[in-house]
């Protein structure tokens, strides 16, 4: 005779399992500053820009010359002098650091919290510069700087690893840029992974749309 699972004593050591409750709880919150990071990063480089068409503007286009080269030129410098890890349009650094073959300190070159406020700081002095940048590419970096931020709070045979972070944060990065949940799943499976851990698939993909929907709230 064919046994019936145990649903309810399964809900019940889920439920009991604490520790993994906790884990979980630390990976939505930072889904949740990852989507309020790029929301931040929106609303500077929008303001930048912003003030970037009102010098062009009352200059008539001639202020432009001088001021496009002097911000291009300090932001590069800073770049190359405090965080080279952030230039870049920010997609290309997060898939190289998903592959095997990189560990952790040539990972923290593309990835870390540091590198995440800088790119939001330099980024947006590119907008102010009037340079013909896009906010998705440096999104996914700071997002996924962001997330993987959350792995020191993880324990070591935690079923949420350093690749299932990277992936979520930079997905987290498109959802929240593009105000689409939904497309960070899409772009979560299409271009950072080719397909998802089955231990921890559920709670990437919540993490994700979690940081769209701030996006979309904000």
């Amino acid at each position: 005779m064919q046994q019936e699972p145990y649903f309810f004593h399964n809900l019940n050591e889920e439920m009991r399992d604490g520790k993994r409750w906790l884990e979980r709880t630390i990976v939505l919150a930072y889904a949740a500053a990852a989507g309020l990071s790029v929301v931040a990063f929106t609303l500077l480089a929008e303001a930048a820009f912003g003030l970037f068409e009102r010098i062009f503007h009352y200059g008539g286009g001639w202020w432009v010359l001088l001021w496009m080269p002097a911000v291009t030129a300090l932001a590069v410098w800073a770049t190359r002098k405090w965080a080279p890890g952030a230039g870049g349009s920010g997609i290309p650094q997060v898939i190289a650091t998903l592959e095997p073959s990189v560990d952790a300190s040539l990972r923290k070159r593309f990835v870390s919290l540091w590198l995440s406020f800088a790119k939001i700081i330099l980024a947006s002095a590119g907008f102010l510069a009037g340079l013909s940048i896009g906010r998705e590419g440096p999104s996914v970096q700071v997002a996924a700087g962001v997330m993987h931020s959350a792995r020191r709070w993880l324990g070591p045979n935690s079923a949420i690893n350093t690749h299932g972070l990277l992936v979520a944060g930079g997905a987290a990065g498109i959802a929240a840029a593009f105000n689409a949940p939904l497309a960070g799943v899409v772009f979560a499976i299409e271009e950072l992974s080719r397909k998802l851990e089955s231990r921890s698939s559920g709670l990437i993909i919540a993490a994700i749309v979690l940081a769209g929907l701030m996006g979309v709230s904000v």
